[in-house]
């Protein structure tokens, strides 16, 4: 069976995410910025990249290397086009990461912003593992009674993602990355305006 992700367009969940109503495409983006220029690293994975949003932010004279991974195919063809600056750096991996997670390369650091939702927790550890990156950061979305999608004209575009969806905690996150040798380094939140919020936690690699 498909993943849900593999048959959601990216224009429409594009648009849904950059709504006033939703604004998390323009609070990720800012965020983004902060992953990027906080910690001295020359490789880094980015998972579920969809469209390459933040990407601009990316310094290539500092980052040598960075690898987007998405299970969407034309996802990525889209990150190709937009970012043709990036083409000496930037390497576009098609990865299932629920069945695939060795092939994942290893890398300083991965970030994963709206993604473990759709893994789950013992998949995103798995993945770590594989990685052994030295710096991990995260953004997860908080929801109001378990509403995680927000109303829109574009709601149906996530009909089937239900199937897939898991209810995020940072207390969970924090102690399944301990589990596995990763301390929490910082923590930041982002408000959104349906009253909902994005939570960044960074991880820091315990032993070296």
């Amino acid at each position: 069976m498909k993943n849900p992700w593999e048959e959601i367009s990216l224009n429409g969940y594009e648009n849904h995410m950059k709504l006033e109503s939703v604004m998390q495409l323009q609070a990720m983006n800012e965020m983004m910025k902060g992953q990027f220029d906080t910690y001295d690293i020359s490789e880094l994975i980015i998972l579920g990249i969809a469209g390459g949003n933040g990407l601009e932010h990316i310094q290539s004279g500092k980052i040598k290397k960075v690898y987007g991974v998405d299970i969407n195919s034309s996802y990525l063809q889209a990150v190709k086009e937009r970012y043709p600056h990036l083409k000496n750096i930037l390497e576009c991996l098609c990865v299932d990461l629920i069945h695939e997670a060795n092939r994942l390369p290893k890398a300083d650091m991965v970030i994963a912003n709206l993604l473990i939702e759709y893994i789950g927790y013992d998949c995103f550890q798995k993945i770590i593992r594989q990685v052994n990156p030295t710096y991990v950061s995260c953004i997860i979305q908080i929801n109001i009674d378990n509403n995680w999608v927000s109303d829109s004209p574009y709601l149906h575009v996530f009909d089937k993602l239900e199937s897939v969806h898991h209810q995020m905690e940072e207390e969970t996150l924090k102690k399944i990355m301990f589990e596995i040798d990763y301390r929490t380094s910082k923590t930041l939140e982002y408000l959104l305006p349906n009253g909902k919020k994005l939570v960044q936690l960074d991880f820091e690699r315990s032993v070296k």
